[in-house]
Order: C-alpha cells, then sequence, then structure tokens
C-alpha cells in the first residue's frame, strides 16, 4: 500500500527512485509525498519490474509531472540507469544525505541537521565506501564532518556475509595480522590473508559501521560465517542484557571515531554475550561524544538517526537516551524505515528543494 507522509514545506512535483536494497519509490508534490511498497533489492526481473511499474503507476495516478528526477550516486544501480533514461533533470543524491534527510523530513524538519548515518553500505562522492557517517545537512547541501575510523574490507563484498573477515582486518590494523591463520583454522582463505591484508590486495577500505559490528561479531564468534548480511548483528544484539562502558574504548580525533581499543578488548573476551554489552553500551558512549563534538562546531543541536543499523533497537534506545542527556534533539524513525527502504523519502525532500 502506498504511504502518504507530510513534508516540513511545498515542494514542486519530483521523483525519487531510492536504493539498490530494499527499494522503494517516492513522489512529492507540495507537502506531501507518497511511498511505494518496498519492491525488494533490484537485482532480479522480478523487482525490476515492479520497480518500473510503481514508478508508472504513482506517477499516473497522482497526476504529478516531476520536474525532476533524484537516484543514488551509484551508476551501476538499476534505479540510477532508469533516472538517466527520462527526459528529466537527473539529482544525484548522496546515499547517507538522503537517510538523513529521510529522517529530517518525517519528522517535519526543515533546517539544519546533523546526520548520523549508520549502514553497511553507501557510495561516496569519490567512490569510497561510506557507512558510518556524520553530516551537516542543511537543504540540498551536505558536508561530512566526520566517520568511522577506516577498515580494510577483505574480498570486497564478501566480508559483508563472513564477518571473520573482518574480525581479522581489525586484527591486522591493530598489529596482530600473524594471529589470523591460527584464529580461523578451519577456513582456507585466512591462511593467506595476512598476506593479502599486507599488500592491500581486494581490501577496499571503508568507514561502514555495519562492517564495524561485522568485525565485533567475528571477534566474538558469533556467526562467522553469516546465511545472510546482518545476520550476525542481529544476534550480537539479541544477547544484550546491560550495556558496559569501556573507558577509553575509543578516540576521537579530526571527526574521525575510532573503535579500535574496544577492538582490542574484544579480541580478548572470554564471553561472547559480555563482549555484546561491551561493544554495544562502549559504542553508544562514543557515538553521543561524537554528536557532542558536532554539535558544538555547528551550532546545530538537531541529529538524524538514519541507516539500517538504526534498526538496532539497543543502539537506538541508548543513543537517543545519551543524546538527550546532552541536551541535543535526536530524531528517530517513526513511519518510515531508518534502512533503504525510506531512502526515497530522502531524496525526494532533497531534490524537492534544488533551487
Amino acid at each position: 500500500m502506498t504511504q502518504v507522509l507530510a513534508l516540513p514545506r511545498a515542494v514542486p512535483p519530483v521523483l525519487a527512485l531510492g536504493a539498490f536494497l530494499k527499494n522503494t519509490v517516492c513522489v512529492a508534490k507540495g507537502c506531501q509525498a507518497w511511498m511505494s511498497p518496498v519492491h525488494g533489492d533490484l537485482g532480479t526481473p522480478e523487482s525490476i519490474a515492479a520497480f518500473e511499474a510503481s514508478v508508472e503507476a504513482m506517477v499516473a495516478g497522482l497526476g504529478a509531472v516531476p520536474v525532476r528526477v533524484a537516484h543514488d550516486l551509484h551508476p551501476d544501480f538499476h534505479s540510477t540507469r532508469f533516472a538517466q533514461s527520462l527526459d528529466l533533470p537527473a539529482v544525484a543524491v548522496q546515499h547517507h544525505h538522503a537517510h538523513a534527510a529521510a529522517i529530517a523530513a518525517e519528522h517535519g524538519h526543515a533546517g539544519p541537521v546533523l546526520g548520523l548515518s549508520l549502514d553497511g553500505f553507501g557510495l561516496g562522492p569519490g567512490n569510497q565506501s561510506w557507512g558510518g557517517e556524520l553530516l551537516y545537512c542543511d537543504g540540498p547541501a551536505y558536508r561530512r564532518l566526520g566517520h568511522l575510523a577506516l577498515l580494510a574490507q577483505p574480498g570486497g563484498d564478501v566480508a559483508a556475509r563472513e564477518p571473520w573477515r573482518m574480525a581479522a582486518a581489525a586484527l591486522h590494523r591493530l598489529g596482530r595480522g600473524i594471529e589470523i591463520a591460527g584464529r580461523w583454522p578451519d577456513y582456507a582463505a585466512a591462511a593467506r590473508l595476512e598476506t593479502i591484508l599486507d599488500k592491500g590486495l581486494n581490501c577496499p577500505a571503508t568507514s561502514s559501521a555495519g562492517r564495524l559490528f561485522d568485525a565485533a561479531c567475528g571477534l566474538l564468534g558469533i556467526h562467522p560465517r553469516a546465511a545472510f548480511e546482518g545476520q550476525a548483528p542481529m544476534a550480537l544484539e539479541a544477547m544484550v542484557t546491560k550495556p558496559t562502558i569501556m573507558a577509553g574504548g575509543w578516540t576521537l580525533a579530526d571527526g574521525i571515531l575510532d573503535f579500535a581499543p574496544l577492538l582490542e578488548a574484544l579480541a580478548g573476551c572470554a564471553e561472547a554475550a559480555d563482549g555484546a554489552n561491551l561493544f554495544h553500551g562502549t559504542l553508544v558512549a562514543g557515538l553521543a561524544e561524537w554528536c557532542a563534538w558536532a554539535a558544538e562546531a555547528t551550532d546545530c543541536p538537531v541529529v538524524a538517526l538514519g541507516g539500517g543499523c538504526f534498526l538496532n533497537r539497543v543502539l537506538s534506545n541508548g543513543l537517543v537516551a545519551a543524546l538527550e542527556a546532552r541536551l541535543l534533539r535526536p530524531l528517530t524513525a517513526i513511519k518510515v524505515s531508518p534502512g533503504d527502504a525510506g531512502l526515497s523519502l530522502g531524496q525526494a525532500w532533497i531534490a524537492g528543494q534544488v533551487e
């Protein structure tokens, strides 16, 4: 069923084509936005057909003649190619900017906002792998204030379903690469991964919060090989009983938030449940400090919490409380998903404000 949402202010008719994963499309005009049901991931003929049918039906049914079309930065997404095939001005919207804008739009917030966008992957403007971003967003413009410390992603996308690889990358970054082969003897790739990481072969750097979760899971032995992306972090969340904060568990310098001390502690944690509590509590505390730093630097106390990582209720609820304790104003998803299913709303709100 199409979802109807109020926008902070009126915009001209625009069409937004969403993300690759959990795709939705959105049409905005006036003070309202209409979002389609989720089509699934745009990697199957069935999802692509549903996506294209939604675009046609929504534009025709709403009597909207879009003045522009918004799409993700990624050039290989079907939604991007589809947007570029239309006879309309196309607006490329950065993934994490769109996450923040979706949350702001749903709250009727038209002013500047700090966007804390935490997910698995979104393309940065220089083709980087982003996913742990702190942005200052003001209408159709944004600037990157900082990001999570980079981790190598051994094997590229395969690491999203093999958390042991991200754990190996964490060990390598900690100067403990020699331990990789012995720690995961059942995986043939482990024997050569230290060398691969040393040489940087097919190990793209990522700021992804999703991959940070995977690294924690791999270090704690939780689903070293997962059946689907997100399985291990979901299991990690389910283990939490009482989050605890590790003193000195992170560093913050020049906008880069680094949880290397926390990862070092998890590497020696005997009980996975203890590690789950330590990871979540320390993550929340570090993120809250990061947002407070950004709020002081920008004089902006409003923080939009977007991205699929905020489907984690321990993270979301804990961070809301921590930000409010610092007299900041957190905005969270209400009716629209904080993940990629809500991305088209943010794209539409941004594209609607383009002069």
